[in-house]
């Protein structure tokens, strides 16, 4: 019998799944890999180089069905979770995004659960930076724990939200959530008017794919503490990654000889509603397993290194060109946000911007001042005496977080650091609710029902103490948005 690990990869035709592959048959000494590949011609072509591969089963199927799901976890040590459907695509394939990243992580724990040696297979789920939506400064510093707020419209957040929810809360002896951040990849990718909700002053802590590969193959090495599992982390490529908007365009482009100032505009881009934020606490993953190799000006270089031979000709082709004929299209395609600008979408407009009146207000470069983001880590309030130990912590720490949420624990016991049994809620809005301590305490998460879609943040920071942490920093007390589960009717 071998001695080897397996390990069960999804998202291997994706970045971060293809780089972990990797990873793990590089050390073809102590793992076999599994994967689950939809037999499209694309994904048929990306994995031919992998066929003969000897560590390497790769099982032509599809992860919203169950059956095929069973099948690679039936002999799976370990299932890294990192499949997905992601912004831009999400925000135009909204059911799918749905059936794939809820849809795939229910039948995995369904799978895992299913399984007759069940408490051996260890679950690594990949969630989102996305789900704890806009931390644009001031609140631009984040760690586990934060108020959920997947951003209005973005479907791929909520759906992750929900998947995570759903790890959390399986009752599964050994999995982890990592909420991973925005991945930079060497080879680039398709330009989309996402580009442009991307506010200039987001704080950004990226990873590379490489990095974030290095760090699920160590996670299935053996000596890993027992106290790594059920829990929630960070993905972050910590101080040395943590970048801006601003301070990222300037660099991407820089690579091309090109200053990002003279090919987009200010009022091209949102002002608010999308993610990312720096990490606090990027770094108790690195403490665990050693994985931030790369800094962004590594990046640069790499990136700049796989560049084609003519990406810098532009002899004979001027900024204002490139602008009109590449940058300009994008923003007012229907994903852009100039194109609701000249169609006066006003929830959009709204939603992204505060206003028409406010879109107005964004100077043009002769007049934009640029300022870094403070560096020092401001905490958000959750609720509970956050200098317990996990081992302390009862039902007044509940108590104390139920009331910080508008809401109470209707539980009258605990053992003193059970995070694993639900106990019962009651949110602001009377709806009543069971939840693990670790889902509200260590992920944040709250009522269900509250949760997104649809997005009714502004009646819910009225009520909720907790969420309006992160909410009025960034938006007006007279707000009142409302958007409904099919926002994203005027993109399809």
């Amino acid at each position: 019998m071998s001695s080897k690990k397996t390990v069960f990869v999804t998202g291997t035709t994706g970045g971060m799944g293809s780089e972990v592959m990797k990873e793990l048959l590089a050390r073809n000494d102590t793992f076999n890999v599994v994967t689950l590949v939809r037999p499209s011609e694309k994904n048929r072509k990306l994995m031919a180089p992998y066929e003969k591969t000897p560590e390497l089963m790769i099982v032509w199927g599809d992860l919203t069905h169950f059956d095929d799901v069973a099948s690679c976890v039936r002999n799976a040590d370990y299932v890294l979770h990192c499949a997905a459907i992601t912004c831009p695509e999400a925000d135009y394939h909204p059911d799918d995004a749905g059936r794939v990243n809820y849809g795939s992580a229910h039948h995995i724990v369904r799978a895992i659960k299913e399984h007759p040696n069940a408490d051996r297979i260890r679950l690594v789920c990949i969630g989102t930076v996305a789900a704890t939506g806009d931390r644009m400064p001031p609140i631009h510093w984040g760690r586990c724990g934060d108020p959920l707020k997947p951003s209005m419209y973005d479907y791929y957040a909520t759906t992750k939200t929900a998947a995570e929810r759903e790890v959390i809360e399986s009752g599964l002896k050994h999995w982890v959530s990592l909420r991973q951040t925005g991945i930079l990849t060497f080879d680039g990718g398709p330009a989309d008017a996402i580009m442009y909700h991307h506010p200039l002053y987001a704080c950004d802590e990226w990873v590379t794919a490489r990095d974030s590969g290095t760090l699920l193959a160590n996670i299935c090495e053996d000596g890993v503490p027992a106290d790594f599992w059920c829990r929630i982390y960070n993905i972050g490529g910590g101080p040395r990654m943590r970048t801006t908007c601003y301070e990222y365009l300037s660099g991407i482009f820089r690579l091309t000889g090109i200053d990002f100032r003279e090919v987009v505009e200010p009022s091209w881009f949102v002002t608010r509603n999308f993610h990312m934020q720096w990490y606090e606490d990027s770094n108790v993953l690195e403490d665990y397993f050693h994985f931030q190799n790369h800094t962004f000006e590594d990046f640069l270089r790499i990136r700049e290194q796989a560049l084609p031979p003519n990406a810098k000709a532009r002899t004979g082709v001027s900024t204002s060109t490139i602008k009109e004929k590449r940058f300009l299209p994008l923003a007012v395609s229907k994903n852009g946000p100039m194109y609701w600008i000249v169609n006066n979408l006003v929830k959009r407009i709204n939603v992204f911007f505060g206003s028409k009146a406010k879109w107005t207000q964004i100077p043009g470069w002769d007049r934009f001042e640029y300022t870094k983001p403070s560096d020092k880590p401001q905490r958000l309030n959750h609720g509970y005496d956050e200098t317990k130990p996990q081992s302390r912590l009862d039902l007044n720490d509940m108590k104390g977080a139920a009331e910080l949420r508008g809401g109470r624990c209707l539980s009258t016991g605990m053992d003193a650091g059970d995070m694993k049994t639900k106990l019962m809620f009651q949110c602001a809005f009377g709806h009543v609710f069971e939840a693990t301590p670790t889902a509200v305490l260590l992920g944040g998460h709250w009522c269900e029902r509250c949760e997104a879609p649809p997005w009714n943040y502004d009646a819910i920071a009225k009520r909720n103490p907790f969420f309006a942490q992160v909410w009025y920093p960034l938006h007006d007390k007279d707000e009142d948005n409302y958007c409904d589960s099919r926002g994203c009717e005027d993109l399809l």
